[in-house]
């Protein structure tokens, strides 16, 4: 579900996701993103990170069937390590992203430094629309664009254009090639600095947040699992959208 590859002289370590044109974000491709983030974040000349997509979105999300209640503690853990893991690595992420950029998918996103997007992408969480909620984003969002703004995103659980989202600060540069963008990026903004240096400033950068995101998610995925998905609106969301129907909800 990854394809993985060292480029400009094993400095950039590319990370393509590659189940379109979904890509959903399952428990197959959390491990392989997992394990190579894991495997490559100790190379001594690593200066950043550049997570893509195959395909016309970045990802529709997570996996729903993941989000019942057999299955959902077991995500929430592998998932969670996954976005700690990569705000450990300790090198700038830049993540390139095209389409649609959801749920899941865009908590991913959010473990990393810059976000470039093309002009027609699509940002948000409608976790709320399931009937459930998005512990990550919950726990990162307000520190990257404000409270107001991600009650907005999370609340609601409306998309934002990529022009809304540069709005607010979720995005750092649109482009018709984001990809193009972030190498464009590496090339000129990080390549020349030491790799040691680098993921020096990285973790001085992201020091209160990672501490802050390690403690916060930690105590919203308890609540997911046992208040969210205690409720029988939860579920009734979640089996609405696998049984392609509207949601019945009972308020409980």
């Amino acid at each position: 579900p990854l394809n993985i590859s060292l480029e400009r002289g094993g400095e950039l370590l590319l990370l393509t996701l590659a189940q379109p044109k979904a890509n959903v974000v399952d428990a197959e491709m959390i491990a392989a993103l997992n394990a190579a983030v894991v495997e490559h974040r100790g190379r001594k000349n690593l200066k950043a990170i550049l997570l893509d997509a195959e395909g016309p979105n970045f990802s529709f999300g997570a996996s729903v069937e993941e989000h019942l209640p057999d299955q959902c503690a077991a995500m929430l853990k592998s998932l969670h390590g996954l976005l700690i893991n990569m705000m450990e690595a300790y090198v700038p992420i830049l993540v390139a992203i095209r389409g649609q950029c959801l749920g899941g998918g865009l908590e991913v996103a959010l473990a990393g430094n810059f976000l470039f997007c093309a002009p027609d992408a699509k940002l948000g969480q409608p976790e709320i629309k399931l009937g459930v909620i998005a512990p990550a984003a919950t726990s990162i969002l307000p520190h990257l664009i404000g409270r107001a703004a991600a009650e907005d995103m999370l609340i609601t659980g409306r998309s934002l254009s990529a022009e809304e989202a540069k709005a607010i600060g979720l995005v750092h540069e649109i482009a018709d090639d984001p990809r193009a963008a972030a190498l464009s990026y590496f090339d000129k903004h990080l390549a020349q600095k030491s790799a040691s240096s680098l993921r020096l400033a990285v973790r001085a950068a992201r020091f209160d947040l990672v501490q802050t995101i390690k403690k916060t998610l930690n105590e919203i995925e308890r609540l997911y699992l046992d208040d969210v998905m205690a409720t029988r609106d939860a579920v009734e969301g979640l089996t609405a959208f696998l049984e392609k129907r509207a949601p019945k909800w009972e308020n409980c």
